[in-house]
């Protein structure tokens, strides 16, 4: 099934990858290989996860304290690349714009 991502959480991906790369070189890297590793988990098991309250699935990313929520259609939109940590469920919202079939 083909994964895509949202226009914000792209941009918080991109944010969250330069981020890391300014605290030390090859942090940004690392990062986006394990978002990018995620990604294939879920094309591969997006069914695994239960569906939480607001009809969305969610899987946390192992190193960094980072969780992508994702909404499957006939693609799979990662809504979000968010912090466990901080401003929980702000991209709560963004669930209705995840186009439809």
């Amino acid at each position: 099934m083909q994964v895509d991502f949202l226009q914000e959480a792209k941009y918080e991906l991109m944010d969250t990858v330069l981020s890391y790369e300014r605290e030390l070189v090859g942090l940004g890297l690392r990062f986006w290989d394990e978002v990018d590793r995620h990604v294939e988990w879920v094309r591969s098991n997006y069914e695994l996860p239960p569906v939480r309250p607001g009809g969305y699935r969610r899987v946390n990313l192992s190193v960094f304290p980072y969780y992508m929520p994702y909404i499957v259609r006939s693609t799979i939109w990662i809504v979000a690349v968010a912090h466990q940590h901080s401003r929980p469920n702000y991209w709560i919202g963004r669930a209705g714009t995840v186009p439809q079939p």
